[in-house]
């Protein structure tokens, strides 16, 4: 029997035949396209897929309320609760861990900027910062300085590792992307790409998407695609060689996380957890974020529009919201449990489902974009692991500090958009340099611009050196001699040379050696 008949045969088991419907109108060319599209895909397993994401359809979640609990106070870990001593230790016990080569960064990046109105990958969108840094280089930048203040500490010098998930799509332009910029000053050896898997998208009654004659539709698996990427691409493996033994997972848009945080990761050392999750405290009952809580006994998060009103609303004794973890994207993994998820618990982790409008093939081969929702596209989440972990912790960081995400185009919605995250950090830096002892002249209507470059400062340390009892105007940049690029002096896009106030900006520019 030929190997297209074997294809055929297991296709029509699975009541799949369609896909080669047009097998004698094709090409050679387009023939081994779709025998490579068939060779990835496991049609026994997608269709299994299927039908256990649709079953989630109509899963009774009535109850789930009743269910839920918030997070005991032993597992919930807070800055402003926390004692000086406390976050002093943990930060501590986070660079020396850094210092010993066992830590990396799990970046989840295979988004494309669609929604910002660009075509290329989110991580190298440019918010319009004075110095033009794009997310990925503001987030190089920082595991750089972390790297050096870990050998300041501990006077051994180390890496991070930083491992970055992409998607089919977004693979070959960030390694580009990377590459132009010579890695940002990290070593090339020390940036490990790898993309995440794909999924068949399907009708709603269970036939695989054609989205050409010869090629499969097929839409990206979720961030919680993750963790058969990461055996799949032998990247466990990987790290396993390095000796890394914690992970700070993130995603790319949030443009105040602080990577590899030793806080973080020394406060989940400190308390022996293999998993743990960053949250921020709810901005009211109705924000669009889902809740990290218990239900029946275990973690999860659970998603705004899983929770009643009267739930959402529930407040403690404090006045605070019961249900206050807002979930940020912000993870803590051990090794050991990335490997116990890869190889025991992904096969079953849960499978979500989005109704989308995706572009076919008829039976007549012509092709059509819908109007309407005609299928569904299958993501897992990263947080769903949380249910596996025998111990998890949970650490409450201040929004303003650390989450800013950016997710929609100016003048598309009033959150979440360049706009917003550049004038976030902005409020973070000029707080930190009024905290140095720095102070500003007031003028009287001028917009708030105040950028630190994070090859000075990760978290606003190490800033009363350079602006302790002086007095400052805005707008304002402190960046680091080693940087290469000149800023942009003003709002007119003229290169500026390292002076104060050219142009009529009154832009000071502070070199530091």
């Amino acid at each position: 029997m030929s190997s297209l008949e074997v294809i055929r045969n297991e296709l029509k088991k699975y009541g799949q035949e369609h896909v080669l419907q047009f097998w004698d109108e094709l090409s050679d060319i387009e023939r081994e396209e779709l025998l490579l599209d068939l060779q990835d895909i496991n049609v026994a397993e997608v269709t299994a897929f299927f039908k256990r994401a649709v079953a989630t359809l109509t899963e009774d979640q009535a109850k789930l309320d009743d269910r839920m609990q918030p997070i005991p106070s032993e597992s919930y870990g807070a800055v402003i609760r926390a004692k000086a001593e406390d976050l002093r230790n943990y930060n501590e016990e986070g660079l020396r861990q850094i210092s010993e080569g066992r830590v990396g960064v799990l970046l989840m990046a295979g988004g494309q900027g669609t929604r910002l109105g660009v075509t290329y990958p989110k991580g190298m969108y440019d918010v319009g910062l004075p110095s033009h840094k794009s997310l990925y280089r503001i987030q190089a930048e920082r595991i750089r300085r972390l790297e050096e203040l870990s050998y300041q500490f501990t006077g051994k010098k180390s890496n991070i590792t930083w491992y970055i998930m992409t998607s089919e799509a977004t693979m070959e332009p960030t390694r580009k992307y990377f590459e132009s910029y010579d890695y940002f000053g990290l070593k090339e050896e020390n940036i490990v790409m790898f993309e995440q898997g794909l999924l068949p998208c399907f009708t709603f009654d269970g036939k695989i998407i054609m989205d050409e004659k010869y090629k499969i539709s097929r839409a990206p698996d979720g961030n919680g695609g993750i963790y058969r990427a990461l055996r799949d691409k032998h990247i466990l493996d990987d790290m396993d060689k390095r000796g890394i033994k914690y992970l700070h997972a993130h995603s790319v848009d949030n443009i105040l996380v602080k990577v590899a945080d030793p806080v973080f990761i020394g406060y989940c050392v400190c308390r022996g957890a293999e998993c743990g999750a960053k949250v921020v405290e709810k901005a009211n009952p109705t924000e669009a974020v889902g809740v990290v809580c218990k239900v029946d006994g275990r973690f999860q998060v659970v998603e705004y529009s899983e929770i009643t009103q009267k739930t959402a609303e529930r407040v403690d004794n404090d006045g605070r919201l019961t249900f206050r973890a807002g979930n940020i994207c912000n993870h803590f993994f051990t090794t050991e449990f990335l490997h116990k998820i890869a190889e025991t618990h992904e096969a079953s982790l849960t499978l979500h489902v989005a109704k989308k409008k995706i572009p076919y093939i008829d039976t007549d081969g012509q092709r059509y974009k819908p109007e309407k929702p005609n299928g569904i596209k299958m993501e897992k989440f990263v947080f769903d692991v949380f249910s596996f972990a025998e111990n998890f912790v949970t650490w409450e960081v201040r929004r303003e500090e650390e989450f800013s995400a950016l997710k929609n185009a100016d003048g598309a919605a009033n959150k979440d958009t360049p706009t917003t995250a550049r004038e976030d950090i902005y409020r973070l830096h000029y707080r930190y340099i009024m905290d140095a002892g720095g102070k500003f002249l007031c003028c009287k209507g001028a917009p708030l611009i105040c950028e630190i470059s994070p090859l000075i400062s990760f978290a606003g340390e190490g800033l009363k050196e350079y602006v302790a009892n002086k007095t400052l105007t805005i707008p304002f940049q402190l960046k680091h001699s080693c940087e290469e690029h000149a800023f942009t002096n003003g709002s007119n896009g003229t290169n500026g040379t390292n002076t104060n106030g050219t142009n009529g900006t009154n832009a000071i520019i502070k070199e530091v050696h």
